[in-house]
């Protein structure tokens, strides 16, 4: 299983990105991917803003055929989230950054997919002593 951040998202979808390639090639190989709802969300308006309301559109049709697991939010990960985010307050971590982590620590998850290795560097995950960081 593979938590995925909304950078990798953003990447796979932006053949003018360069992570582009690594991105989606990481995605379509990969058989479980985990998408914290929040992600789905930051995506979506990422997207629209970078790229307007046609690509918004189209990856919202991607989330709709089911090749991502949408993990909502349960009352423990925003507890876990709320906890983060005081803990690494200097880091300025973000709710969305905050909820992947719940997530994974919740489905026992240490593998997450994102560009932003200085967080998830940082963070230590209650489950395992670090993440491992795709691609």
């Amino acid at each position: 299983m593979l938590v995925v951040d909304t950078s990798v998202l953003l990447a796979a979808g932006n053949v003018s990105d360069s992570w582009h390639c690594q991105c989606a090639e990481l995605l379509r190989d990969e058989k479980r991917l985990i998408v914290p709802a929040p992600v789905v969300t930051e995506t979506s308006i990422m997207i629209n803003r970078r790229l307007g309301a046609v690509h918004e559109t189209r990856f919202l049709a991607t989330v709709a055929t089911g090749c991502f697991q949408i993990v909502d939010l349960e009352v423990v990960d925003y507890r876990r989230t709320a906890e983060l985010l005081e803990i690494y307050n200097d880091l300025r971590l973000g709710f969305v950054d905050a909820a992947i982590v719940a997530v994974a620590e919740r489905h026992g998850v240490t593998r997450i997919a994102t560009l932003n290795h200085r967080d998830f560097t940082v963070v230590r995950p209650a489950h395992a002593a670090s993440f491992i960081l795709l691609p």
